[in-house]
């Protein structure tokens, strides 16, 4: 009687490999926002504090860095607005946390590089992708259904607003701004409680619209 060979499972990453690729996503996510996603890969290694063949171990190129870099993002943004959610169930306050934590991940500085520099329809892409946009248009939609949100925006009106608010100006410094982009985006939130003061031009902007050419 033959027995089923036995299967090795993989090894778990050694806790300061783990450490070490964390210390590289976050410094390429800082420099990504200095610099432009062309920053020398070793530039970035020296800020993180590893070798460059640790580096290029954890990410094989540019690319993989870059998606690596705005899935974390993604994940982290989308986890805020699902934790505040879940602590408070007040779906209006879970959306000005998704906000202004977007504004802190620099998400607008970030989020161009998917259609400049690689294929923006890579699986890990389109799946932090889709469940962050899944999860903010629950959230809009739970704030509606109460009253608080209103009706007249969609999730391409957020994501747009957001993008340009947490945006400097031609001419400034990334960080001179910085002091005011809360200030700023807590302004555009109380313009999106209901009820409105106003109508809103045209009809609520979807996703699907920001991705047409």
């Amino acid at each position: 009687m033959q027995t089923a060979p036995l299967t090795r499972k993989a090894p778990r990453p050694r806790a300061d490999a783990l450490r070490n690729r964390e210390r590289i996503v976050t410094a390429a996510q800082e420099m990504f926002v200095e610099h432009g996603p062309h920053v020398p890969l070793d530039e970035i290694a020296r800020r993180a504090g590893v070798g460059n063949a640790t580096l290029y171990r954890n990410f094989p190129d540019r690319d993989a860095l870059v998606r690596e870099v705005v899935c974390s993002v993604m994940d982290r943004t989308a986890q805020a607005a699902e934790d505040a959610l879940a602590e408070t169930g007040d779906a209006f306050a879970a959306l000005e946390h998704f906000v202004h934590t977007a504004a802190d991940e620099r998400i607008s500085a970030l989020c161009p590089m998917v259609s400049s520099t690689f294929d923006k329809h890579h699986p890990d892409l389109e799946a932090a992708g889709h469940r962050l946009e899944q999860l903010v248009e629950e959230v809009m939609n739970r704030a509606k259904a109460a009253g608080q949100l209103r009706p007249d925006v969609g999730l391409g009106d957020l994501i747009v607003a957001v993008a340009q608010l947490s945006r400097p100006p031609a001419g400034t410094d990334c960080f001179s701004v910085d002091r005011f982009v809360h200030r700023h985006l807590q302004l555009f939130l109380d313009g999106l409680r209901a009820p409105a003061r106003s109508a809103l031009p045209g009809k609520p902007v979807t996703m699907e619209e920001l991705r047409q050419p």
